[in-house]
């Protein structure tokens, strides 16, 4: 493996015996070799591929096809069936909660316990302990058995040990979702500044924001086999139009909306993190969460409200666009200039669409609080507001594009 190489993938399966009863299974170890009661499963199937030093690689795929397993392959917490796995440095992981912890032990000693594991001597565990604590905001409880720890000190913990013992290679599995809003501002700040430093992170998530912002290469896994691995950008393009075509046409009526109405009262307590709190939708002076809009004729805008910790840098306000099969139209993220921000942390923001040059159709906005970055999110309001969009014409599609049309006499 070259030096460059830092994680090599070599035909790679995993298979699993699923037994349809548990006295099944007896049966097999009694009748060994004469006749086999279980059915052969492949998690994954002949997967290859190569990360080199420095890379951010994101996994992609459905619920299902494979990812978590090919994390835990490459993490050496489980075996393969079939083929080899190759870790040139040390390499930290983030897997499932609590993964690696004996929960009758404290904090204290699954730090040492965990560090030890990883390849640090005594002598580096004691100069990182106190920056484990530190960041991982515990304070007494560092002392207190982690059987009593909420999942949120669970994965603080875990990935202040993941990052403290300085790793060649971080793998992360869609861990950090499980953390506060303020410890998870602190886990991408710090996942950043290991992207700069070059050290190598394979990142599982859902979020193809996080995934297009964070990588530079991407591995879509289907059905345990390698789709697609590619620079990010065909990647999530290639993943998001399958998650089209696989979401049918009416999936966007049967998602659960996280919020209804125009104005999203909450009650929050805020230090590190943000909260939409109100959301007004507008169109030609109506006011309302179900507009009725009018192709290329309606101006339509959009006032968001929030909170924002004292302590944080101006947030941005990204806006999402789908149709009514759930495909995305457009999406907009706010400039620093155009966010207000009083002195009491309560700010707000206004984007206008003018003329707005949708096509017939219904429509849903999504609006995201975000850091300065635009890669943390600190609060969403999901399917907020409704366009009904009726035109004149027969135009087809979602969008007209500018356009004029011109007699050019040929020559």
């Amino acid at each position: 493996m070259s030096s460059e190489v830092v994680i090599c993938v070599k035909n790679v399966g995993k298979n699993y015996h699923i037994y349809n009863q548990p006295h099944d299974r007896l049966k097999q170890f009694l009748f060994r070799g004469k006749r086999e009661y279980f059915r052969e499963f492949w998690a994954l199937k002949d997967v290859g591929f190569e990360v080199r030093k420095g890379e951010v690689v994101g996994v992609v795929g459905d619920n299902g096809a494979g990812k978590s397993t090919l994390l835990q392959l490459i993490c050496g917490t489980l075996t393969p069936s079939q083929g080899v796995v190759e870790i040139n440095g040390r390499i930290a992981a983030l897997l499932e909660l609590g993964a690696g912890f004996n929960p009758e032990c404290s904090g204290s000693e699954n730090i040492w316990m965990n560090a030890t594991i990883l390849g640090l001597t005594k002598d580096e565990i004691r100069l990182c302990y106190d920056e484990i604590v530190k960041f991982s905001g515990i304070g007494d409880f560092i002392s207190q058995p982690v059987k009593t720890y909420s999942s949120g000190m669970y994965i603080r913990l875990a990935f202040s040990i993941a990052i403290n013992v300085k790793p060649d290679i971080l793998v992360i599995d869609e861990a950090l979702s499980v953390g506060d809003g303020e410890f998870a501002r602190k886990s991408f700040d710090r996942i950043m500044e290991m992207k700069d430093e070059g050290k190598t992170i394979f990142l599982c998530s859902h979020s193809m924001y996080q995934i297009d912002a964070l990588c530079e290469r991407a591995l879509w896994l289907d059905k345990g086999q390698v789709r697609m691995f590619d620079k990010t950008a065909l990647v999530t393009s290639a993943y998001n139009r399958h998650l089209d075509l696989k979401s049918g046409i009416d999936s966007c009526d049967k998602r659960e909306q996280l919020f209804v109405g125009a104005t999203l009262d909450k009650s929050v307590s805020l230090s590190s993190t943000g909260a939409i709190i109100n959301i007004f939708g507008y169109c030609d002076n109506f006011k309302g969460s179900n507009l009725h809009v009018k192709s290329l004729k309606s101006t339509v805008s959009v006032r968001v409200e929030f909170l924002i910790g004292l302590s944080l840098p101006k947030p941005t306000i990204g806006l999402g666009l789908e149709n009514a099969a759930g495909i995305s139209v457009s999406s907009v993220i706010s400039d620093e200039d155009v966010v207000f921000v009083n002195e009491k942390g309560r700010g707000y923001a206004t984007i206008i669409f003018p003329q707005i040059p949708l096509l017939k159709g219904k429509y849903r906005v999504s609006v995201f609080l975000a850091c300065e970055k635009a890669l943390h999110v600190y609060d969403s309001a999901l399917h907020c507001l409704t366009l009904n969009v009726a035109q004149d014409g027969l135009h087809q599609g979602m969008v007209l594009l500018p356009h004029y049309w011109k007699n050019i006499e040929e020559k």
